[in-house]
């Protein structure tokens, strides 16, 4: 098979939008995954899957005179999000949908790996299917199974994400930060219930839970450097079962997210200390828990950082600009947190933001998008 052309990119992108599957259950994608792979010349590539990850796909390609192993992720789940595109190749899931793009960045890692199977690259590649970015973290799962190990580690490692802000095919990318980090907070509060007509007599969970929530406010305004940026937000509260019952218990679930891991600690710890003083001032229990899993702040490597945004600037054939760190989450965070790396922006100009029930990518990003990383890769090998 010959290298893909923008045709063949828009019909996998394609067909793989109608198959959208959620976290570990994408299945039938892997397996087009690989009937694709398969079609690809097999001189060079070794394709491995993972037993305890059985949607993952790994693609190794041998290099010509390899000093280093290059990887390169794909994201390859979807949303519980029913499509409202009215596309004819719309979701044949019912409840599903690549809402976030993934069918986007699945399509642009197949047209570099057909582009590197008939033109050996230098360095080695590894091209890394993952499944399970939205939830349950997909890309910690594989590095905690060792799968990057031996032949498979990578020195370094690339990802992108698609972006309706930006135009169709522009490459994005920043210093520092891209996503930050998320981390989820469970908050129970236990009292003691009674009559509304006897306060005396209660403990009231309500009052205790509105008043944590008021402190956790000057957290972002007051124990955070003003210049950098950090979010906590409580979005469900649960408490009481009618008017006249003061609610022994209570319980708050929220999300923090901070643009480094240092500051994503700092916010746990006084988060923690707000939950000690509410227990000690209205004399109840407060258990507070946290989760973050992979999704790390994906701060980029600085060294490689420069390189890929010093090529994207001064290739003529690739549209670049510079981006603001966003708050929303990715997984790419924690394999950067174990290899240097650099994740950065595909524009899909679209009205629709990401996650939408609408969102409809604009598809000249696909070649756009394979031009680029093929060039920057090339030019990664020799630079």
């Amino acid at each position: 098979m010959a290298v893909l052309t923008e045709d063949n990119l828009i019909t996998i992108r394609r067909q793989l939008h109608r198959i959208p599957e959620l976290a570990l259950k994408e299945f039938q994608t892997h397996d087009y995954l690989i009937e694709e792979i398969s079609k690809m010349n097999q001189e060079n590539l070794e394709v491995r899957t993972v037993e305890k990850l059985p949607t993952a796909i790994l693609v190794r390609v041998d290099g010509s005179e390899p000093t280093r192993t290059i990887g390169y992720r794909t994201d390859i789940d979807a949303l519980p999000v029913t499509e409202q595109t009215g596309l004819p190749f719309a979701s044949t899931h019912p409840n599903v949908m690549h809402a976030c793009g993934h069918d986007i960045h699945m399509t642009v890692a197949l047209g570099v790996l057909s582009w590197f199977s008939e033109h050996q690259p230098k360095d080695n590649l590894i091209f890394f299917f993952q499944p399970a970015e939205e939830n349950d973290n997909g890309g910690k799962i594989a590095y905690e199974l060792g799968v990057f190990e031996g032949k498979w580690k990578p020195d370094e490692f690339y990802g992108l994400h698609d972006n309706p802000d930006l135009p169709a095919g522009a490459i994005g990318c920043r210093m520092g930060t891209l996503f930050a980090g998320t981390t989820e907070v469970n908050v129970d509060f236990k009292g003691k219930s009674g009559h509304a007509a006897f306060p005396q007599n209660a403990n009231d969970m309500v009052v205790a839970a509105s008043q944590f929530i008021v402190q956790v406010q000057t957290i972002i305004s007051r124990s955070i450097d003003p210049i950098q940026s950090g979010v906590i937000t409580f979005g469900k509260m649960e408490a009481g079962t009618i008017r006249n019952v003061i609610a022994g218990e209570a319980r708050l679930e929220g999300t923090i997210r901070g643009l480094t891991q240092v500051m994503i600690e700092k916010i746990v710890a006084r988060l923690k200390q707000v939950a000690n003083g509410i227990a000690a001032s209205y004399d109840c229990q407060v258990d507070i828990q946290f989760n973050q899993g992979g999704y790390l702040p994906v701060e980029n490597n600085d060294e490689l950082t420069k390189r890929f945004i010093d090529f994207c600037s001064q290739e003529s054939s690739v549209e670049f600009i510079e981006t603001q760190p966003a708050m929303t989450g990715e997984d790419f965070g924690y394999l950067l947190s174990k290899f240097e790396g650099t994740m950065f922006w595909l524009g899909v100009e679209d009205d629709s933001q990401l996650h939408a029930a609408t969102f409809t990518p604009d598809e000249r990003a696909l070649e756009k998008g394979v031009s680029a990383i093929t060039k920057f890769l090339e030019y990664r090998m020799t630079n």
